[in-house]
């Protein structure tokens, strides 16, 4: 009111009627000038808004905002100080969410992880590969379309209902695979959900199903001639030492046996000595004949006594190799090939090389082999015939001795055969130097 009556007085009214016309001018001043405040604070607001939708883009607010006195100013300058710590928190999820995706890709186990309706919330490609689907696997997607085995769906089940980490075997007849599967609930915090951890264990058992034979089998063996020593000494000792007649039978016998056990014996710390490896030793050339020739000596006994001619038609030729490993599978192909051979009968040995491999093969014209044994030869104390390879001192672990120690060397070795009219063995080695040419020879 008093500023009204100092306008008034200014513009020389001093009647009511000028004076309200006073009121009403500086009501108008004022009012004029609340809207260009206003205005320009909204406009700023505004500005500040635009920038914030911006914030995470980097951008730079405006200067109007960023210089100015009032609250507007406070509230972005504060604001300016979000963008860096956003930007290192989201760079720390990025760099968190690479390592659990590597982890994940780098796993052999198959991880799955579900929620509590058994919809699929994360799973590595190993599972992918489990379920025999094309990864990634999306989230969401029912687990029962990815696994049909029942014992599997039942863990989950159970881990989710009881809230308790159940272990299990699945057993999946596709691939004849089994799997170890733990199976565990999530943290409260995680919400309801459960983790299972698969593991491959099919080679495993595998390798479990291989010893218990291996034992048996070596048991069965070793039981036969030392039961045969055993009661072939006590009758000597009830009083055959007496009977000239028998003794000496007695005896051979006996020998017989103590050699065959022997022979087992060292078949056996061959073929561990070949799983075992060769340790550090790299491999060298190996002249093929060289290893020949030792070993054919080792058989030539043998093949004279059974009337068994051997041929030898070596090329030149060296592989990338071990002599003893080399010299090991020759022999007991070359021993084999003598033995289950006819009287008159021949074994051929050729050597010949393609490129960059050495072919050795070793053929016979002996008894053969049946088509439904050949994917078994190879097995340790697997016998064909096994009355005739015991009678002739075998061990049924020469071949796979051939195989292991040809394998060692980077090698293959493949078999055919014919029943009744023969066998052969093909070795394919790795090539080295080339040797000097030999000519065919036939020994005996």
């Amino acid at each position: 009111m008093a500023a009204a009556i100092a306008v008034s007085r200014l513009v020389g009214f001093a009647t009511p009627g000028r004076f309200l016309l006073s009121i009403i001018i500086l009501a108008a001043i004022a009012a004029g000038t609340a809207f260009f405040i206003s205005s320009g604070q909204q406009r700023r607001v505004l500005a500040l808004k635009n920038w914030a939708d911006r914030l995470l883009d980097d951008a730079s607010p405006p200067d109007e905002i960023l210089h100015a006195d009032d609250e507007v100013g406070l509230l972005a300058r504060s604001m300016l100080r979000i963008p860096p710590r956003m930007q290192t928190v989201v760079e720390d999820l990025r760099i968190e969410s690479a390592r659990r995706d590597a982890i994940l890709a780098g796993m052999v186990e198959a991880l799955l992880a579900v929620d509590k309706d058994l919809k699929v919330i994360l799973c590595n490609d190993a599972f992918a590969r489990f379920a025999g689907v094309p990864p990634p696997i999306p989230a969401g997607t029912p687990l029962v379309r990815l696994a049909r085995e029942p014992e599997l769906l039942d863990m989950m089940s159970n881990a989710l209902r009881e809230r308790q980490p159940a272990r299990g075997r699945v057993h999946r007849a596709y691939g004849n695979q089994t799997w170890q599967v733990v199976v565990s609930p999530l943290p409260a915090e995680a919400g309801q959900g459960a983790i299972a951890l698969l593991h491959d264990i099919t080679d495993l058992e595998r390798l479990e199903r291989v010893r218990t034979d291996f034992v048996a089998n070596v048991s069965h063996e070793l039981r036969t001639p030392l039961t045969a020593i055993r009661g072939y000494a006590e009758t000597l000792l009830d009083g055959a030492l007496d009977d000239e007649a028998n003794r000496e039978r007695f005896i051979q016998i006996i020998l017989s046996h103590a050699i065959r056990l022997n022979n087992i014996a060292s078949d056996l710390l061959a073929l561990s000595e070949l799983e075992a490896g060769t340790g550090a030793e790299p491999p060298y050339s190996v002249a093929v004949r060289d290893a020949l020739d030792a070993a054919i000596r080792t058989v030539t006994q043998e093949s004279e006594r059974r009337g068994v001619q051997l041929v030898v038609d070596a090329a030149p030729a060296s592989v990338l190799g071990y002599r003893t490993r080399l010299e090991q599978a020759l022999v007991n192909l070359l021993d084999n090939a003598i033995k289950f051979n006819h009287a008159g009968g021949q074994v051929r040995v050729a050597v010949t090389q393609n490129d960059d491999r050495v072919i050795i093969t070793v053929a016979d014209t002996g008894i053969g082999i049946p088509s439904a044994d050949l994917p078994r030869i190879f097995e340790r104390f697997y016998r064909v015939d096994k009355a005739r390879s015991r009678e002739v001192g075998g061990t049924g672990l020469g071949l796979s001795i051939v195989r292991h120690a040809v394998e060692e060397m980077n090698g293959a070795v493949t078999v055919s055969s014919e029943l009744g009219k023969g066998t052969a063995f093909t070795l394919s080695l790795p090539a080295a130097q080339t040797a000097v040419a030999s000519p065919p020879v036939i020994v005996s």
